[in-house]
């Protein structure tokens, strides 16, 4: 057995020897035997060397190739990559997920979608929650950056915008980022997004065409996003003759950013508009939360779904409960964003996208079928008219 076989047994343990390979391999560019830039015996090479089988050799290669550690070129051979050091210096090999919340809306797709694709390259995934808040996202991104994370996938705060230090930390360590919804100005890496403004007017032309003219708007905090929604709804309404009035629009209160403190505002927002001359017939919420509240105060109100009001959400197009299947709503397919969203993070990791890659991915916005939009019926007409 010859100096380097012996060396590998030396360090044998109950590990597939693809993997005691892939450690022994990872212990030379530690010792800086191998360098970035240097090129890889070839698997046959590796296999005679170590006295191992080429199938072992072959796993723990694409082991590497997947880490980002080697780049094979075609027609030349395999390499070790130029950020090999860097990424070796990382503690867990684990995809970060990073969301406004855990529980509700689409993201628990976005979640599943994330996870299925990680999960295909053995990737661990932690999930944080900030709560939509700046500063908690600040903490968990510090934590991220101690753990050295493999890479990471956010949807950036909402109410507050993310301001570019906070993400180019990950990127001066190496670690790629992949933005869900939304872009940080400043920080060039791939975005998954879709048109805010695009969502306010499919929900419009589908109020328009079923007779509406005069449309609400509920938004429980407002955000950039929110604003756009607002914008395009009332777009599509004024091209059908109709609008979208300030007084027939609540945003909520800044001071109160739970839900479920603000149903009494909301409550009397719905009095206030319903109960007024010419009311509005048509309800656009600006997330399924919000949507299903909406939803519960009309029937407290004694004001029938679709019958007497419509109403369209913005969510998800997994619809994961009874009365989520029930509420029509502009969806977006959110388990696809987190399935791509690991699946380019897996490519800058791999060298295959460079980490500073800022490629817009544009997502379809789809009609789901719901049960909450219907036509303004006669009975109605002669109501708004008096």
């Amino acid at each position: 057995m010859n100096e380097k076989a012996i060396e590998f047994e030396l360090h044998a343990t109950q590990q597939p020897k693809h993997e005691r390979l892939r450690h022994y391999l990872m212990g030379e560019l530690e010792a800086g035997r191998l360098k970035p830039g240097q090129a890889v015996p070839s698997e046959m090479q590796l296999a005679q060397m170590l006295e191992v089988s080429r199938t072992t050799v072959r796993q723990a290669m694409a082991s590497m190739d997947r880490d980002g550690l080697i780049r094979r070129i075609q027609g030349k051979g395999t390499f070790v990559h130029d950020q090999a050091y860097s990424r070796l210096k990382r503690g867990l090999d684990v995809f970060a997920l990073v969301v406004p919340e855990t529980l509700a809306g689409y993201y628990p797709s976005l979640q599943s979608g994330f996870e299925s694709v990680a999960s295909e390259s053995q990737n661990q995934v932690i999930v944080c929650s900030t709560k939509n808040s700046i500063s908690r996202q600040a903490e968990i991104i510090l934590q991220l950056l101690d753990k050295k994370v493999a890479g990471v996938a956010i949807v950036p705060t909402s109410w507050a915008p993310t301001p570019a230090y906070q993400i180019r930390q990950f990127q001066e360590q190496g670690i790629p980022v992949v933005f869900c919804h939304r872009r940080v100005e400043g920080i060039s890496a791939p975005v998954l997004h879709f048109r805010f403004k695009q969502v306010g007017r499919m929900a419009g032309e589908a109020f328009a065409s079923h007779g509406h003219r005069q449309a609400a708007f509920f938004v429980h905090r407002a955000s950039d996003a929110s604003a756009n929604y607002e914008a395009g709804l009332r777009t599509a309404m004024r091209a059908h003759g109709g609008d979208l009035l300030e007084r027939h629009i609540y945003r909520g209160s800044q001071s109160t950013p739970e839900l479920f403190e603000q149903e009494d505002a909301m409550l009397e927002a719905l009095e206030r508009m319903l109960y007024s001359p010419k009311p509005p017939t048509c309800i656009m919420t600006s997330f399924d939360s919000v949507g299903e509240v909406v939803y519960l105060l009309l029937n407290r109100l004694g004001i029938n779904v679709p019958e007497d009001v419509s109403l369209v959400s913005f969510g998800g197009t997994h619809r994961n409960s009874g009365m989520l299947r029930r509420i029509t709503s502009v969806a977006v397919d959110e388990s696809e964003i987190g399935r791509r969203a690991a699946g380019l993070l897996n490519e800058m990791r791999s060298g295959i996208r460079s980490i500073d890659n800022d490629e817009e991915i544009l997502m379809p916005l789809v009609l789901s079928d719901g049960q909450t939009l219907g036509n303004v019926t006669q009975h109605r007409k002669i109501l708004i008219d008096n």
